[in-house]
């Protein structure tokens, strides 16, 4: 009786690659004309994958979480008193306060961004959350609105590298369809953030009292407290990449590298050191510029109802009692942290992402529509659905389509960081979109929204026919002749610009 030995991972890749020898981890993984040379046990691939979720998700999910509560409370402090207690008198003073924050955020974000592939995300990412939970902490003891402002920047500062942190360091673990659904599980903690923080606001602000602080002194410094406690677990919980994760077997990190190689045409390396001309193209990728603008228009969404939906409920049920209205700003996240996981996982299964874009953008375009063609306030109550269950999914489905359209490390990290940068362009924007003066029913800050949105499905259904064309004329050219006379070096560097790329829509 014989007894048949189950393969490994790796034992079964290189049976797949007709003993092509030990996997190498400087060598190429796609040949010439972009075809990969691994072929991969779906079985293997789908438990790593499940692993990759339990390990690498969880720690900078609730990173996240709380650097968009620490970030967006300040919409719940207004309510409870901090325009009265900082003497904002002018009509303008709250405006300007979120505004500092925009301009280091924006100035921050690409630098942040190469950093964070220099020193790398296991340490930059707990890093940069310890230092703006402390920066909140701070919050709860500014006296006037120059500190206010002063701390504000700061805290745009260390955040700015947040989001295109976390894009970056999730693309070095997962394939390019599946990026999109993981990206859902860290930034639904956004609209979760809209709920959460008003049902912790609300909680809060049922305590006499924090140590010496009252009323919205307490939100920042409670909530600053945990960030700053899970920024120090997350230096022990986040592991850099699949070379240094203790979870993961051998032959599970050699699988994990291959398989994210396995979708970068021509490169040898999947961490690539820095170089010039890969930035540059990284930068100026037509599919990023495209993607950066919708992420812009999106943000200016986006912030404005993490800014603004309190203050939105209030015009709409002016008799409720501040913690009604806290509450009230709850619903709408809920849903809207449903569909921003619903839509990426069928982006996912699809292996689509622009036509996820061009979807969703109409359901915003309805929601304030409603907003302006009504002053009925359950139907503008309403509205606020349609706005939540589509604006917060282009988040994932944006970063995730710059992660696909680019081909090294080296320029995905820059391309996440100048998308990211453009959409907290349109979150400063958003700061100034709901004047008090156009209040109760903002037709200025809604028609500028419904105008953002209209030029999102513009963008989105352009780009898309732009891709399709020009796969069709990359299919015309000889691979072999373009290349003719290339060193190694130099068709690595050729990014998006190889022959034998394609876009993926």
């Amino acid at each position: 009786m014989s007894t048949e030995i189950e393969k490994s991972p790796v034992e079964e890749l290189e049976h797949a690659q007709e003993a092509r020898g030990p996997v190498d981890e400087n060598a190429a993984a796609t040949d010439r004309y972009g075809a990969s040379l691994f072929t991969f046990d779906s079985v293997a691939e789908r438990k790593l994958r499940t692993k990759l979720d339990l390990f690498v998700i969880p720690t900078v999910a609730l990173l996240y979480l709380f650097c968009f509560i620490d970030r967006a409370n300040i919409g719940n402090a207004r309510l409870a008193g901090l325009e009265r207690d900082l003497k904002m008198t002018g009509k303008d003073d709250y405006n300007t306060l979120l505004s500092v924050f925009y301009i280091s955020y924006i100035v921050f974000e690409i630098p942040s961004n190469l950093c964070c592939k220099l020193i790398g995300p296991g340490w930059w990412i707990p890093a940069i959350s310890l230092c703006f939970g402390i920066v909140s902490i701070l919050t709860a003891y500014v006296q006037d609105l120059g500190q206010a402002c002063g701390v504000r920047f700061v805290l745009g500062m260390f955040e700015a590298g947040m989001l295109p942190g976390i894009s970056y360091y999730l693309s070095r673990w997962y394939r390019r369809s599946e990026l999109a659904f993981r990206l859902s599980l860290f930034l639904v903690m956004a609209p979760l953030a809209g709920a959460f923080g008003g049902l912790l606001a609300s909680g809060i602000l049922t305590l006499s009292h924090f140590g010496g602080l009252h009323q919205w002194r307490m939100i920042f410094a409670i909530e600053g407290i945990i960030t700053s406690g899970l920024a120090v677990i997350s230096f022990f919980t986040l592991t850099d990449r699949p070379e240094t994760a203790r979870w993961l077997t051998q032959e599970e990190k050699e699988l994990a590298i291959n398989r994210v190689k396995s979708e970068r045409v021509a490169q040898r390396a999947v961490l690539d050191k820095i170089d010039r001309k890969k930035l540059w193209l990284g930068f100026s990728n037509p599919i990023i510029l495209s993607s950066a603008f919708v992420f812009l228009f999106n943000n200016i969404t986006i912030q404005g109802l993490a800014f603004f939906a309190p203050t939105i409920v209030a015009t709409i049920y002016p008799t409720r009692t501040t913690v009604e209205k806290q509450l009230l700003t709850v619903p709408p996240y809920v849903v809207g942290a449903l569909f921003t996981v619903v839509l990426p996982y069928m982006s996912w299964h699809t292996d689509k992402r622009q036509i996820f874009l061009i979807l969703t953008t109409q359901l915003v375009i309805m929601g304030y529509i409603m907003f302006l063609a009504s002053n009925d306030g359950t139907v503008r109550y309403v509205a606020t659905f349609f706005l939540t269950s589509s604006c917060f999914c282009m988040g994932p489905l944006s970063n995730a389509q710059v992660a696909a359209q680019t081909v090294s490390d080296t320029s995905r990290s820059i391309a996440i960081g100048t998308n990211v940068m453009f959409g907290n362009m349109g979150g400063l924007v958003a700061t100034w979109s709901y004047l008090s003066t156009d209040g109760p029913n903002y037709p200025i800050g809604n028609g500028l929204n419904l105008a953002s949105a209209c030029m999102i499905l513009i963008l989105t259904t352009l780009t898309l026919f732009w891709m399709e064309w020009d796969n069709k004329r990359r299919d015309k050219k000889d691979i072999d002749e373009e290349l003719k006379g290339m060193s190694q070096k130099e068709i690595e560097s050729l990014e998006w610009k190889h022959p034998a790329w394609r876009w993926r829509p």
